[in-house]
C-alpha cells in the first residue's frame, strides 16, 4: 500500500526512516525509540492515539504486504522490532484494561471452565453468551433503516482497513496449532479466500462491493481517512495473530467475530438494497449471512473449544481476545453512529468524491 500520511511525531519519524537503507542509520533507530518511550508514556488513550495507532499500522504493515517505495529488509530489523514492542506493550494492556470493562462482573455456573478444565461446549457457551449482550448503539440497525449514501460508502471506508485484507491476522495462528482447533480454523479459512477461487475470497468480493460506489477499492487508499480506533481495530488483530503467546486471543477473536457477523450482515445487506443497490454490491454480506452461521459452530466449538480443551491455560486469553473484540467494535461503533447521529462525517478527512 501507499505510505500513509504522518499524524504525529512518531509516525513522522518512522515513515521517515523507512525511506532509507535498512540498517543505515542506527543513530535515527535510536532516536526513534525514545522518542517512542516519551509519547506513549504521555498519552491519554492509546487505543484513539493517531500517532501511536499509525506508527503501529506501518509497523504491522510491514509483515504483510508491505509498503510502496520501503526495503523489504526493514521488516526484521531489530531496531524497528524494538519500536514495535515499545508499541505493543501499552496496547495490550489498554485492550487487557478495555476487556475487563466489556466482560462485566464474571457469569455464574460453568465451573469446569473456571477451575481450568473446560471442555468445548462449555467454552463455546460462554462466548455465544458474551456475544448476546448488548454492546450499545448499533451499527447494523442504522445502516438497515436510516444511513444516507454518503453514510454507506463512510461505512465501507472504516470496514475496508481490515476487510481488503480479510482473514490474512487470523491466519497467522494456524501453525501455532495442532490437532482439532488447526483443522477447525483451516476449514473456516478457506471459506474466507474463496474455496480456492479467486473471485469468491471475501476480499475480492468487499472490494466489488466498494466499486458499486464508486469508491477506490485498492487495499489501503483510505488509512488516512480512518480514526485512531479503526486502525486500533486492525491492529489487535496483527497483535494477536504475530505473537505465538497470543494464540489464545486471536482464536477467541475470531470466534466472537464469526458469532456476531451473521445478522449485522443481514442488516447491512437490507440498508444497501435499501438505497436501490443490487446483487453485485450486497453480494459481500449476503454471503456472509451463510457462511458465519456455519462458522460460527466451528469457531465455537471446535476452534475456541478444542483449544480451550487442548490448551486450558489459554481459555483466559481466549476470553480476553473475545472481549477486546467486542470492547474495540462498540468503541468504533460509537464514534461513527454518534458523528451521523449529530450530523458529522464520521471520517478525518472529507469522503473523496465518487470515481
Amino acid at each position: 500500500m501507499k505510505k500513509p500520511e504522518p499524524r504525529g511525531p512518531v509516525s513522522a519519524e518512522l515513515i521517515d526512516l523507512l525511506t532509507r537503507r535498512p540498517g543505515a542509520d542506527g543513530a535515527a533507530q535510536t532516536e526513534l525509540l525514545g522518542l517512542v518511550t516519551e509519547t506513549a508514556r504521555l498519552t491519554d488513550d492509546i487505543l484513539t492515539d493517531d500517532d501511536l495507532q499509525l506508527a503501529l499500522f506501518c509497523l504491522y504493515e510491514l509483515h504483510y504486504g508491505g509498503l510502496e517505495g520501503v526495503d523489504d529488509l526493514w521488516e526484521w530489523e531489530p531496531g524497528l522490532i524494538a519500536v514495535r514492542r515499545l508499541l505493543e506493550e501499552p496496547f495490550e494492556q489498554a485492550l487487557r484494561s478495555a476487556a475487563l470493562v466489556a466482560a462485566g462482573p464474571p457469569a455464574d455456573g460453568n465451573n469446569a471452565a473456571a477451575e481450568g478444565k473446560p471442555d468445548s461446549d462449555a467454552v463455546a457457551e460462554m462466548l455465544f453468551a458474551l456475544a448476546a449482550q448488548d454492546g450499545g448503539p448499533s451499527l447494523s440497525r442504522y445502516v438497515a433503516k436510516k444511513a444516507t449514501i454518503e453514510q454507506l460508502s463512510e461505512f465501507l471506508i472504516h470496514k475496508s482497513v481490515y476487510q481488503l485484507k480479510e482473514a490474512d491476522p487470523h491466519t497467522w495462528v494456524i501453525p501455532r496449532l495442532t490437532g482439532r482447533p488447526k483443522a477447525a480454523l483451516v476449514e473456516i479459512q478457506a471459506d474466507e479466500y474463496g474455496g480456492g477461487r479467486q473471485h469468491r475470497m471475501h476480499s475480492a468480493l468487499f472490494a466489488r462491493t466498494m466499486d458499486g460506489l464508486g469508491l477506490d477499492s485498492s487495499y489501503g487508499s483510505y488509512v488516512d481517512a480512518v480514526p485512531a480506533v479503526a486502525l486500533a481495530s486492525v491492529n489487535m488483530m496483527s497483535l494477536f495473530g504475530l505473537n505465538r503467546r497470543l494464540r489464545g486471543a486471536i482464536t477467541g477473536h475470531l470466534a466472537i467475530y464469526e458469532m456476531t457477523s451473521s445478522r449485522p450482515n443481514h442488516l447491512y445487506g437490507g440498508g444497501f438494497r435499501r438505497h436501490g443497490f443490487g446483487a453485485e454490491v450486497t453480494e459481500y454480506f449476503d454471503e456472509h449471512v451463510e457462511a458465519d452461521a456455519v462458522h460460527e459452530q466451528i469457531a465455537g466449538r471446535d476452534l475456541a473449544g478444542g483449544l480451550a480443551e487442548a490448551e486450558p491455560e489459554l481459555l483466559e486469553d481466549i476470553l480476553f481476545g473475545a472481549t477486546a473484540a467486542l470492547a474495540i467494535d462498540a468503541r468504533l461503533t460509537a464514534h461513527i453512529v454518534e458523528a451521523w447521529q449529530d450530523g458529522r462525517s464520521s471520517l478525518r478527512t472529507p469522503l473523496p468524491a465518487p470515481a
